[in-house]
């Protein structure tokens, strides 16, 4: 059985403060929180308690340079029960003053915005704690709110995930104003949090200034119109930023001409990696920009492409660039875009001159048997890794088909898996290959 215990990578994590012997207080655990527990009069969360014995057996092998405390509400592999308000108090209050937890996933539980306040004082009070996942968790405006007025003053923080919790544009707003005095925090998550226009310009604006943040997700904003205003204002904002690495924009909207502010942009900017413009309306015509840009660019080195519909053209105009031009791109996912066999084969085909594109993902297309031989030849001949694609080739009456395989730039950006790493690379290449630090935990502890 697999525990709920990860071990955060440290050649990928800034270097937290050098493991202490472990005082008293905190030399078990699972007893200071029982004994928290009864103080409080509040019943013991087992699975809790299952989690810190296993960090209690990881402390005693001997000094850790940071542990991840996964308690994440969504796992399958083992009884759950969800982290209330009430229980994330008596876990903020045991993290308090713990060397050893530099990282904290309490994913998909039940916190909402009276959790947020004890999470608030935690990111006041922990002086180790460098990564937050509070992924889905009901929090609303009032608590992102006071999440982000306590990283007013938190220098420690370096990576925080608020997938899915509904801040709204108030809170996001607020966010936007904590990156004007934070300098610490490297990487934020505000994707699926109901973000309006107003705070996603705020956010394009703050980032003008700001020289910390390397990776910033704006997934799908509550937008109203189809003037594309997020669009320009974020290309805007990547003419003037040469600090930032990682932009996600999936789900804004964004049509041809949007699309082509972003690529003027591109022209400028030295330092961004990686671009997700996933599930977006951008047609064949907008990569005539984006291939342009690939003829000079030499950062950029994933792009996500994927559900859009830039059909046979956009992949033969994008096929031009890496054959005869680009060669600091990586890797290219145009998963579901509507191409038919003759696009898919010219992207096979400019891999076979362009020695820098390693990963490609092209399920949801329009299969012949030419893609399937092409890219069978591909993997065959070893110029494309099995674990590099999202298919895999199979043969039937003598004929070539291609099934699809689990690898992705971003597979586990929701979910974790029942069985393997979550933290791959084959399933999350995208963050492989632009690792922005800290990234998540990369080891999972067994049992």
């Amino acid at each position: 059985m697999r525990s709920s215990l990860e071990e955060a990578d440290p050649a990928a994590a800034p270097t937290p403060a050098p493991a202490q012997a472990a005082p008293a207080s905190i030399a078990t655990l699972q007893e200071s929180y029982c004994k928290l527990c009864s103080e409080k009069s509040q019943n013991i969360n087992p699975f809790i308690l299952c989690v810190l014995q296993k960090v209690d057996e990881e402390i005693k092998k001997g000094p850790k340079e940071g542990i991840t405390l996964s308690i994440a509400g969504n796992n399958r592999l083992i009884p759950v029960q969800k982290v209330t308000a009430e229980d994330f108090c008596i876990l903020s209050k045991l993290l308090k003053d713990n060397p050893y937890i530099n990282g904290l996933d309490v994913r998909y539980n039940l916190i909402n915005d009276i959790g947020a306040h004890y999470a608030a004082k935690l990111l006041q009070k922990q002086l180790y704690l460098i990564y937050l996942n509070l992924m889905f968790n009901d929090i609303g405006p009032e608590g992102g709110e006071l999440l982000a007025k306590a990283l007013h003053k938190n220098t420690t923080l370096k990576y925080l995930r608020m997938t899915g919790n509904k801040i709204e544009n108030k809170g996001g707003m607020v966010f936007a104003a904590m990156l004007q005095i934070n300098s610490s925090l490297e990487k934020l998550d505000v994707g699926d949090c109901d973000l309006g226009m107003q705070s996603v310009v705020a956010f394009a604006t703050v980032l003008t200034q700001n020289q910390a943040i390397k990776g910033i997700n704006l997934n799908r904003p509550i937008l109203y119109g189809e003037q594309e205003e997020s669009t320009v204002h974020l290309g805007h904002m990547l003419k003037e930023n040469h600090c930032l690495v990682e932009l996600h924009m999936c789900k804004h909207g964004i049509k041809n001409c949007g699309f082509h502010q972003l690529c003027n942009a591109l022209y400028l900017n030295s330092s961004l990696r990686y671009l997700d413009v996933s599930c977006n309306k951008i047609t064949r015509d907008g990569m005539v920009y984006l291939a342009d840009v690939l003829k000079t660019n030499a950062t950029l080195e994933v792009i996500d492409l994927s559900f859009n519909r830039i059909e046979n053209a956009g992949a033969n105009y994008l096929s031009e660039s890496l054959t005869s031009h680009n060669r600091s791109l990586k890797a290219l996912s145009v998963v579901s875009n509507n191409i038919e066999g003759e696009g898919l084969v010219a992207l096979s085909q400019s891999m076979k001159t362009n020695p820098t594109l390693s990963h490609i993902y092209i399920w949801g297309n329009k299969f012949d048997e030419a893609t399937c031989v092409a890219y069978s030849d591909l993997i065959q001949k070893d110029r494309l890794k099995p674990e590099n694609t999202d298919v895999e080739p199979f043969v039937v009456d003598g004929h070539v088909y291609l099934a699809e395989v689990s690898n992705g730039l971003k597979k586990h950006y929701y979910w974790t898996p029942t069985y393997g790493d979550a933290y791959g690379h084959s399933s999350n290449s995208g963050f492989a290959l632009v690792p922005i630090q800290p990234k998540e935990p990369a080891i999972q502890v067994q049992q």
